[in-house]
């Protein structure tokens, strides 16, 4: 028996594990696996990234060099960029990207192309698991079918899974196997040893019926902060017109100690998981005649609030009879988060771009991104200091690194427009917040 015998393969960690995508999920993972006793095979088609594991360069913030060392030297973590690794695999994890297309349409190209170079290895008692976030349904009506092209059976000679992956970056608190994970899969044998796999290195797993209610599940985790966030961002821009503080009220109402959390506005949303994962459910249910009002609003919103922020910059600078057009303006941060070294969906960039267009002179300063070459955007960051800040008509606060020397930013500063209230509580003329 296929299922009986993976699952002691398992148990054992006799079980050879090949993870696809070496990136912010996958490289996590696999380093987990390899730390957790298991040997572990990574396949990247980045030349780059796997020559960094392999000579432990570090690329990916969460993840220790001193680990990826010493899994690497013991011979538990390799890397590769050829597919023929899978040929020995007892379980499969796919971490590839699922970026969007134009008007919002899932790109799930980078999946088949992993399932493909899969099925031609894909061989008798095997586990295959899915973890790149996308849309209900893809487990069983996109991977399924192209799998069973080897002649083999899901079931019966290999087994298929979806676990969303729920990495946050950054977060001390919740390392990766700190992070509870739900697994579903084809059949009950599929969701057992996907779930005594993943038992092996992560804290607790959840299983669920099948591959599509854990695929909603990591939806309906992004979607439920999308709309949040576009709801704060709403009522931010509503409690300006009306001259009432945002981050009070909100600081206030979190006092409740039942029904209500407190989520916070800022310069847009950005990372991988929020603003298109929700996108992908809002795709799929149209398919079914059915469109979420709540998912598309709160996109729009939180998409808007780049170009929010460069307006009431705009405004600042009128109130002090500067034009736009001839106005200077530093950028604090570049990434999307706080003290973590991504740029992806980055509303900074968008901030900055905006500038760039419509400044006299625009620029950025953050301490984990040296330069910036990004569609037009080809800049060095600034070195902060008293005179250079003293150069600019306004700076922007659009992420809220830790190094950021913020009294020196407020003492410097001509006019600062804070969207992270970092400056909360201090009442000072020549700082704005969202």
């Amino acid at each position: 028996m296929s299922y009986s015998r993976l699952k002691d393969r398992i148990n054992s960690k006799k079980a050879k594990i090949c993870v696809i995508g070496l990136g912010y999920v996958g490289l996590p993972l696999a380093v987990e696996f390899a730390k957790g006793g298991f040997k572990v095979s990574g396949i990247d088609t980045d030349a780059d990234r796997v020559n960094n594991v392999i000579n432990s360069v570090p690329y990916i913030l969460d993840v220790p060099i001193e680990e990826i060392k010493k899994v690497v030297k013991s011979g538990r973590l390799s890397a590769t960029t050829k597919f023929d690794a899978l040929k020995d695999a007892d379980a499969v994890v796919i971490c590839v990207p699922t970026p969007l297309k134009k008007r919002n349409q899932p790109n799930i190209s980078y999946i088949v192309s992993a399932v493909k170079e899969i099925t031609k290895y894909l061989h008798k008692d095997e586990l295959v698991v899915l973890e790149s976030t996308t849309y209900p349904g893809t487990t069983d009506e996109v991977i399924l079918p192209i799998l069973e092209k080897s002649g083999l059976s899901c079931g019966r000679d290999f087994y298929l899974a979806f676990s969303p992956e729920r990495i946050d970056p950054g977060n001390e608190k919740y390392p990766f196997k700190k992070i509870p994970k739900v697994v579903g899969g084809i059949t009950s044998e599929a969701t057992d040893l996907v779930k005594t796999l993943y038992e092996k290195v992560i804290v607790r797993v959840i299983p669920v019926s099948s591959p599509r209610v854990a695929e909603t599940v990591k939806l309906l985790e992004n979607t439920f902060r999308l709309i949040n966030i576009g709801l704060v961002n709403e009522l931010a821009m509503m409690a300006q017109k009306m001259n009432i503080d945002i981050w009070e009220v909100i600081d206030a109402a979190s006092t409740k100690p039942f029904g209500f959390m407190p989520f916070y506005p800022g310069p847009g949303v950005g990372g991988h998981c929020i603003p298109k994962d929700p996108l992908y459910l809002y795709w799929k249910a149209r398919h079914h005649g059915f469109t979420s009002k709540f998912i598309r609003l709160a996109s729009q919103i939180n998409s808007h609030m780049p170009s929010y922020v460069v307006h009431k910059t705009e405004e600042i600078l009128a109130n002090k009879n500067i034009a736009i057009k001839d106005a200077k303006v530093l950028v604090l941060g570049a990434t999307y988060k706080k003290d973590v070294k991504d740029l992806r969906k980055s509303p900074a960039l968008e901030i900055i771009d905006l500038l760039l267009k419509k400044a006299g002179k625009a620029a950025y300063s953050d301490p984990l991104i040296p330069y910036l070459k990004f569609d037009s955007i080809n800049l060095k960051s600034e070195n902060l200091s008293a005179k250079a800040l003293k150069k600019y008509d306004c700076v922007i606060l659009a992420t809220n690194h830790s190094a950021f020397d913020y009294d020196l930013i407020r003492k410097h500063s001509l006019l600062i427009f804070d969207t992270r209230n970092v400056y909360k509580g201090i009442k000072d003329e020549k700082i704005f917040k969202l």
